[in-house]
């Protein structure tokens, strides 16, 4: 029997008229739509008067709805993957189904459409040719305080997702590892009615959306570490000797040596003061 093929269909992240022709047939066609929310999707299969009936598939029934995807596609049945907006898999339990379609030899075709992050990134005026998508942070502080560290000397364009009651103390860690002068754009519902793209530092988001209470959906867009601006910046080893000089020369706590060391190096006090925990007072 001729397997089916499974098809990851891209949708609009906001406006409607984002969706392409190609996905629309795709979807009228199809033998069933498998949507991370069923009730999100159908205004949009209602909208372009596509009856394909569809099966939730999502974080909580991702396991067991894997099973059961994989067996109609091996029936012979056509599928289409589809999350509540952008492309399905980023930020979303799809490449799990993508990953176990590609070991049973399913065909998997790509119908592509909007992504925020890409969105987002080409109207930051921050540099698109090289650069990393993050998603949402780990909301463990274990998780978040290790994923940050690791990217604090990053040299290219960072990209995150936010939701609005967590945009402030998403700011405030970025800050904390990154430094309050790194440039960051905050993209806000992306191809929507009330789309806005804010451009500053860190420590000027955080002034502003204090001020400004945070609405909508946030792709965050941050610069990259100095060097990618053209700043030589130091080795661990190299900091770890100006600290040494800067304590047992100058006589400054470990505290007032990284905070001095930060504003000379422009970089962020919390990654110098962990190196300064290797010096002995």
């Amino acid at each position: 029997m001729t397997y089916g093929t499974l098809y990851l269909v891209g949708t609009p992240i906001g406006n409607l008229d984002d969706m392409t022709f190609r996905a629309i047939a795709t979807l009228k066609t199809v033998d069933l739509i498998a949507a991370e929310d069923t009730r999100h999707t159908g205004k949009l299969l209602k909208h372009f008067q596509i009856s394909t009936p569809q099966i939730s598939y999502h974080d909580h029934n991702r396991q067991q709805r894997q099973h059961q995807l994989i067996a109609q596609l091996q029936d012979g049945k056509n599928i289409a993957l589809v999350s509540d907006a952008g492309l399905p898999g980023i930020s979303d339990p799809g490449f799990e189904l993508v990953a176990s379609a590609v070991e049973a030899g399913i065909v998997i075709v790509p119908i592509p459409g909007v992504s925020a992050s890409l969105t987002g990134l080409i109207a930051s005026g921050l540099s698109p040719e090289k650069f990393v998508f993050e998603g949402f942070l780990p909301q463990k502080k274990k998780d978040r305080t290790a994923l940050l560290e690791q990217l604090c000397q990053e040299p290219r364009t960072i990209i995150f997702y936010e939701a609005p009651h967590r945009l402030l103390k998403t700011l405030e860690d970025l800050a904390d590892h990154f430094g309050g002068d790194r440039p960051v754009v905050c993209a806000r519902e992306l191809t929507k009615l009330h789309e806005e793209f804010w451009r500053g530092t860190l420590q000027k988001a955080l002034e502003h959306y204090r001020q400004q209470p945070p609405k909508g959906e946030f792709t965050l867009i941050l610069g990259g570490a100095p060097r990618a601006m053209g700043v030589e910046v130091p080795t661990d080893t190299e900091i770890l000797a100006q600290l040494q000089t800067l304590m047992v020369q100058e006589g400054l706590s470990r505290s007032a040596a990284s905070r001095t060391l930060a504003q000379t190096l422009n970089l962020p006090r919390r990654h110098i003061y962990q190196l300064s925990t290797d010096l002995k007072d």
